[in-house]
């Protein structure tokens, strides 16, 4: 691509003063929402997923640093309303920074850094490096919410290509056994990775490569269905070397390096066939759409005030979080559950499980019997929640993916009269797991009932999404941030263990909600 670069004394361009000012901008972003980035490069630094991310910013700045010839030929002038929106999306990272949200945050400093270029140098400006601002959303590591249907996927394609190759499978879960041995589905198979790089590098070719909307659409769209497919593929792959090589080849550390093989082949034939279709780049208009006379006094140093407003509506986040957030030292949370009426506690308390609560405040369980069968209750509970230790975090599983013992049949969400509660039901996550080895007799495994329910803001739900938001808003009215997850199950399988788990639940529910409410107000 050819450029054109109009050369002005120094006293007249107004580009010098206007770097200096958007600088000035970015440097306050880093400063103010220096924790965001230093989180956001440690998820950089420590997952093969996003790993990708470190190239984002030199390529950004390659990619302005093209369109140098064309930004020359512009006058950069404030949009002095784009401090209107930064301070909105500065109030979304407080709620995200609240909430304790990486993504939220993450994607809001990103936006900041976004819309800095417009306030500062003008709407021509951000215009003219749309894509490289675009762009600059790749630094943020999200996409892993996928992970658990990019799973599920994966084993649906893996187990249905497997029989329709003649392969006998007895599936359960994520797991599989065929002739030659047991497989799982972890999360290092989902092809999260493969797809996030992929798209990445796939949006990026579209740009350099073409012209047309239409056509950059249509590449980015198949940067996104090529991983998905490859990876289902190179999945069955896998099992198919394992199983006719007698499980000496593929497995290992062979596993994941044929992945990677296999992706780069299919990825690189996508560019080869993708390249056939290229455009050649647009010839920039030679002629300047503003000349140094129209430029005199045309700058000035207006931009030095914006970047004043800009940086006053950047720190709106920051110094409310400030005066928000908790003391960082406090006293230990003691939580026993309580005694239940019709439910004396078991003699023997040994749990058949026990989930996973990461940084939790305080965790409690007990053992109830109800007709001479166990109930377990098992409550995480959180206070003074911050990101990676919160009760709606991923890392809160009730079974590990890769547990060897443990293994999730279903799941889903079931409603439990509860009329203690004054509602008729309570939605719930119910699951099945049985213990032991895939495939062993039915009759020689365990197996549970689970039911879990998240309490927030005084209020039971299912959805993560609405804890979050309880918390948040308990916490802008001075309320704290107090919640909970409670885990309930029985043994057994069949309706006996059903009805058993839920008759618990609809007479005991409200008691032990009313108990959290007790240790929620003794922090007040």
């Amino acid at each position: 691509m050819s450029t054109t670069i109009v050369s002005f004394p120094t006293a007249l361009s107004p580009w010098r003063p206007a770097l200096l000012s958007v600088l000035a901008v970015l440097l306050a972003i880093g400063l103010l929402y220096r924790d965001t980035f230093v989180a956001m490069a440690g998820i950089w630094t420590r997952s093969e997923t996003f790993a990708h991310a470190w190239l984002v910013p030199p390529i950004v700045i390659w990619l302005v640093w093209r369109l140098r010839g064309e930004l020359v030929l512009l006058t950069p002038k404030p949009a002095p309303w784009v401090l209107l929106p930064m301070a909105v999306v500065a109030f979304g990272w407080l709620l995200g920074d609240l909430a304790g949200i990486n993504a939220v945050t993450q994607l809001a400093v990103t936006a900041l850094l976004v819309l800095a270029v417009p306030a500062v140098l003008g709407l021509a400006v951000a215009r003219q490096i749309m894509f490289p601002l675009g762009f600059l959303l790749f630094m943020v590591p999200i996409g892993e919410f996928t992970t658990d249907v990019m799973m599920e996927w994966t084993a649906d394609f893996t187990v249905w290509a497997l029989v329709a190759t003649g392969i006998p499978v007895y599936r359960e879960g994520l797991q599989f056994i065929i002739p030659s041995g047991a497989w799982s589905v972890v999360e290092a198979c989902s092809g999260v990775r493969y797809l996030i790089a992929s798209f990445m590098v796939g949006t990026l070719f579209a740009y350099l490569n073409y012209n047309s909307a239409k056509r950059r659409w249509i590449f980015v769209g198949v940067s996104i269905l090529v991983p998905i497919v490859a990876n289902w593929v190179r999945a069955y792959m896998i099992v198919m070397l394992g199983h006719l090589s007698g499980n000496k080849i593929a497995v290992g550390v062979d596993h994941l390096i044929y992945g990677w093989v296999f992706f780069g082949v299919v990825i690189g034939i996508m560019f080869v066939i993708g390249a056939r279709w290229s455009e050649p780049p647009l010839e920039p208009d030679p002629s300047p759409t503003v000349g140094p006379a129209a430029m005199q006094g045309a700058f000035g140093l207006r931009q030095w005030p914006a970047a004043g407003l800009a940086v006053a509506a950047l720190a709106i986040g920051p110094a409310a979080s400030w005066a928000l957030q908790h003391p960082s030292t406090m006293p230990p949370l003691k939580l026993v559950l309580p005694d239940l009426p019709g439910a004396p506690a078991a003699a023997d308390q040994t749990l058949k499980l026990q989930p996973h609560f990461e940084g939790a405040a305080a965790q409690a369980h007990r053992v109830y019997t109800v007709d001479g069968q166990p109930v377990t209750v098992d409550v995480g509970y959180y206070r003074h929640q911050t990101y990676g230790i919160k009760v709606t975090s991923s890392n809160n599983v009730l079974v590990r993916s890769d547990d060897s013992y443990w293994n999730r049949l279903s799941g889903g969400t079931v409603r439990v009269p509860v009329p203690g509660l004054g509602a008729d039901a309570v939605a719930m996550r119910a699951t099945q797991l049985v213990g032991g080895r895939t495939g062993a007799i039915s009759a020689q495994r365990d197996a549970l009932v689970v039911r879990q329910v998240l309490w927030a803001g005084g209020r039971l739900t299912t959805s993560g999404q609405q804890a979050v938001a309880a918390g948040v808003l308990t916490r802008l009215g001075g309320q704290g941030d107090d919640a909970a997850l409670l885990t309930i199950y029985t043994n057994g399988d069949g309706p006996a263990a059903v009805n058993r788990v839920d008759t618990f639940i609809g007479q005991h529910l409200p008691a032990l909600v009313a108990h959290l409410e007790q240790v929620r107000s003794s922090a007040r």
